[in-house]
């Protein structure tokens, strides 16, 4: 018996099991196509075509005017901008607090896992639930933040030009460090500790061993943790959107509330897909770009 199995396997083409393993995987890809593939290419023909919500099924075609007119607007840029500096400015302060949080609490967590529950709180509420209760305690008549400060001199409206884009991005970094938080602990508890002792016994510090062992092996689960919470921030739009509702003006819409505004108030379909196009390119460039830098830096 074992024989002839042995022939029989020996007999075998090489490229049988490979036909196999794509019958095996065929339902899943047909799954991804209808999944991905069906709203993928919608978004493309609408983008390139001027359709209105009566009509979705006739759209008619005109090109990249859609491109160009969304690239034209001051709008879009002004979004833009927005977005990319929001986005910059929570990831910073997200993986610096989210750095210090694990460096400060690993040694209380190890000792008390019921901790991390509170420290993950943040991030399992609704970011639209969370606007409408920051929108509660902000209210210059009836909120509390406001009545609080108001008794140490502070009496500037803290959702106002002047304060809007603090506010929004505090509540952000307030919400999403926990994730950051923990990303990086497991990362950080994957590190060797035999390559400490064996730096503490050469005669390394704490701050030797963080600057030559910790942060160079932490580098990659920061740029991966970075990257994220950069595309999630970049399109914010839940929190945002129930406190300010992109105002003062224009002050805090980011793109995604550009891109909504575009769609549903106005009923301008190809531009706004257009501009979703647009976002979803810059997300899949600096995706390659990262990847790219990684295999570089993993390589060297």
């Amino acid at each position: 018996m074992a024989p002839t199995s042995v022939g029989a396997m020996a007999g075998r083409r090489p490229y049988e099991g490979r036909w196999d393993g794509l019958w095996l995987l065929g339902p899943l890809l047909l799954f991804l196509a209808l999944l991905l593939g069906f709203p993928a290419v919608a978004n493309l023909v609408y983008s390139l075509s001027e359709v209105r919500f009566t009509g979705l099924w006739s759209p008619r075609w005109v090109g990249l005017d859609n491109y160009r007119t969304v690239l034209a607007d001051p709008a879009f840029w002004g979004a833009v901008g927005f977005s990319a500096r929001f986005a910059v400015a929570v990831t910073a302060a997200q993986l610096l607090l989210g750095f210090a949080l694990v460096l400060a609490l690993d040694p209380l967590i190890a000792k008390r896992r019921w901790l991390m529950a509170f420290l993950l709180l943040p991030m399992m509420v609704s970011p639209a639930l969370l606007g409408v209760m920051y929108r509660l305690m902000l209210n210059d008549f009836v909120g509390v933040i406001p009545q609080y400060l108001q008794l140490v001199g502070f009496s500037d409206n803290l959702l106002g030009v002047d304060w809007a884009f603090t506010t929004v991005a505090v509540i952000e970094v307030l919400q999403w460090t926990p994730f950051a938080f923990l990303a990086l602990l497991t990362a950080y508890q994957a590190i060797p500790g035999d390559l400490v002792e064996a730096a503490r016994i050469d005669g390394a510090g704490s701050w030797a061993v963080f600057r030559r062992i910790t942060l160079p092996l932490m580098v990659p689960a920061l740029a991966i943790t970075g990257f994220i919470r950069f595309i999630d921030s970049f399109r914010v739009f839940d929190h945002i959107y129930v406190l300010t509702g992109g105002g003062p003006g224009t002050l805090t819409q980011s793109l995604s509330i550009y891109i909504y505004r575009t769609f549903f108030q106005q009923e301008r379909i190809g531009p706004a897909v257009a501009a979703s196009m647009l976002l979803l390119l810059a997300s899949v460039v600096v995706l390659r770009l990262l990847m790219a830098q990684m295999l570089r830096g993993s390589r060297g």
